[in-house]
């Protein structure tokens, strides 16, 4: 009869405080102000969630021993504008400058680069889609504290097999892995491998049994498997195919077969617009990070994107923060302010909820409304 009265007759608000009552002491009482945390009654992390992502309620503990972050950007395509802008500046840090602080802060940062650098590069702001840029740009990368760079892409072969040879060799130069070209990049984080691959999916298919194979071979050596991909139609909020381009492949359905055969996290990048996210059997699928530094000043939404932070407490991840970017003056990012950021947070939950829907998956609760299409922002960043 206690914990009958005990469990049903609490209808308001506890004071905090370090006693538990002693009818509590005898149940597995809710979460109360004065009980525990979940993870510390139990010894068990949270599962994953879209809602628990968007709107956390676990803090992962203060525990440096046990705690890694991973970062992750959208495409950094230091080309033709950004190349030409950067050069009349005769300043290669500038893109990179107002966003280095927080991101070199993680344990791991993260990167597609998505054009070749090196002596020679053609320096013109005219529409082209033969990428290059000045190997300067390395000396951003490194103000930004990149660790691991994406290869695997449709412009890092712009320039053929020696601007790639170059790119990574500039890269291994500068303390900077690079991934997509065949071997597993891995990062021991204090104890904690992280193995990286990549897969480049706009121009032809993924070969499917090679991405099988790569995360098998990074499972052997890593902890934590991260696979990031370049996939998906360009200028979507939604992940999908586009066989016009073509990205033949589903972004979905290659996600998930990642997440099946052995992936701890997915990472998506190429559509140019900021998608949402899927927790798919407990893990996280990024289906786009949109742009980071590039030149597509013609429209707000390439203009934006997205920062991610991914936390792993031991070698599961825990939980997920995106910050929000806009590029200014045809290659700067720059972080937004308070009110647009959150009307592209607001937006990715409802891209998420749309495609949680759709795979028939948890949603948020309540499921948000998508924003409009954001207002026109100003040519020139901020002073």
């Amino acid at each position: 009869m206690l914990v009958l009265t005990a469990c049903n007759q609490s209808t308001t608000a506890l004071a905090p405080g370090g006693v538990v009552s002693g009818a509590r002491q005898l149940v597995a009482a809710p979460d109360y102000v004065d009980q525990p945390s979940f993870s510390a009654r139990t010894n068990r992390l949270p599962v994953l969630s879209l809602q628990g992502l968007f709107h956390a309620s676990y803090v992962a503990p203060n525990d440096p021993s046990k705690i890694r972050t991973l970062l992750v950007t959208g495409d950094v395509i230091p080309s033709r504008g950004v190349n030409f802008y950067a050069t009349q500046r005769h300043d290669f840090l500038w893109p990179f400058r107002p966003t280095a602080e927080f991101v070199k802060n993680a344990d791991i940062t993260f990167i597609d680069l998505e054009a070749p650098l090196f002596t020679g590069c053609p320096v013109s702001a005219a529409s082209s889609f033969t990428f290059c840029g000045d190997p300067r740009f390395m000396g951003g990368l490194k103000l930004m504290g990149a660790d691991v760079a994406n290869l695997a892409n449709n412009h890092t072969s712009n320039y053929g097999a020696q601007g790639i040879r170059l790119t990574d060799q500039l890269l291994q130069q500068n303390g900077i892995l690079s991934t997509g070209l065949g071997p597993v990049a891995v990062v021991d984080v204090r104890g904690i491998k992280f193995g990286f691959i990549g897969f480049n999916g706009v121009g032809h298919a993924i070969d499917q049994t090679a991405l099988k194979a790569g995360i098998q071979r990074a499972r052997q050596l890593a902890d934590i498997v991260v696979v990031q991909f370049h996939w998906g139609k360009e200028y979507e909020r939604q992940p999908m195919a586009d066989r016009n381009v073509p990205t033949p492949d589903d972004p979905v359905v290659i996600g998930h077969e990642s997440i099946d055969w052995g992936a701890d996290i997915v990472i998506g990048n190429h559509p140019h617009w900021y998608q949402g996210v899927e927790v798919y059997h407990g893990k996280l699928i990024t289906y786009s990070h949109g742009n980071f530094v590039f030149d597509q000043m013609w429209s707000e939404e390439t203009r934006e994107g997205i920062i991610g932070t991914y936390t792993f407490y031991g070698t599961q991840l825990v939980s997920a923060s995106w910050k929000a970017i806009r590029i200014y003056d045809y290659g700067q990012a720059v972080f937004m302010n308070d009110k647009d950021s959150r009307t592209v947070l607001q937006t990715m939950e409802a891209a998420s909820d749309q495609l949680a829907a759709r795979l028939q998956e948890p949603t948020t609760s309540p499921v948000p409304p998508m924003p409009p299409p954001p207002a026109t922002a100003p040519e020139h960043a901020p002073t």
